[in-house]
């Protein structure tokens, strides 16, 4: 079972999202908190699988919730809407496992939760689009040895990798090793970068030139 808060300042919101959820068999939702405030203090309470973070809330905003939730047992995914795109990259910086945009559809919301639950980031098509178009608009530079530093040269494939989008069956075929050594590898990476999942390891990845939007 897949357990799941709900953080919106809109009741109509929340309304929504917990009956879209609440017909999986699968997916519990054990709370709903209307501020970030109440989203990290339920969160510690109630120490959910997935967190649904709003990001535009009174009091403490969802961005702020979601760095201190960051690192801890609950993923957050932030739902957003098409306006609220430039606080994309933001949020995957301060520790997002993915984005949903508000009118997705049912089934791409229980598969969001699904998804982000198991461990694995989760983008939708257009924010994807956007966040690689934000990093394809910065001038060309080399790799950032310095923040690089800390991997080994198969550790740095491996991030590539996944900045590429790359699964860890995807990456293991391309590097020829078996998918229990890619986790290791991946492992090891955001231990040494200080990521607290995959996304942020796509950030990183393009953040200090290691991939530029356009690579395979």
């Amino acid at each position: 079972m897949v357990t799941v808060l709900l953080a919106d300042d809109q009741p109509l919101v929340r309304a929504g999202l917990r009956a879209l959820l609440d017909v999986a068999d699968d997916i519990s939702v054990v709370g709903e908190a209307v501020d970030g405030h109440e989203a990290v203090r339920l969160a510690g309470e109630l120490r959910p699988d997935v967190v649904l973070m709003d990001i535009r809330m009174p009091g403490l905003d969802g961005l702020e919730a979601t760095r201190r939730l960051a690192g801890g047992p609950s993923r957050v995914v932030v739902v957003t809407t098409f306006d609220l795109d430039e606080y994309v990259y933001e949020a995957l910086r301060s520790g997002a496992s993915g984005f949903l945009v508000k009118d997705a559809e049912p089934d791409e919301l229980r598969h969001a939760v699904r998804v982000v639950a198991r461990g694995d980031a989760l983008l939708s098509p257009t924010i994807t689009r956007r966040l690689i178009e934000q990093f394809a608009a910065r001038p060309a530079t080399g790799p950032d040895t310095a923040r690089l530093a800390p991997l080994t040269p198969r550790e740095r494939d491996v991030l590539g990798a996944v900045a590429r989008g790359l699964t860890n069956a995807e990456i293991a075929a391309h590097l020829h090793m078996s998918p229990a050594t890619v986790k290791t590898h991946i492992n090891r990476v955001m231990a040494k970068l200080g990521a607290h999942d995959r996304a942020q390891l796509v950030v990183i990845g393009y953040e200090t030139g290691l991939v530029r939007p356009g690579w395979l």
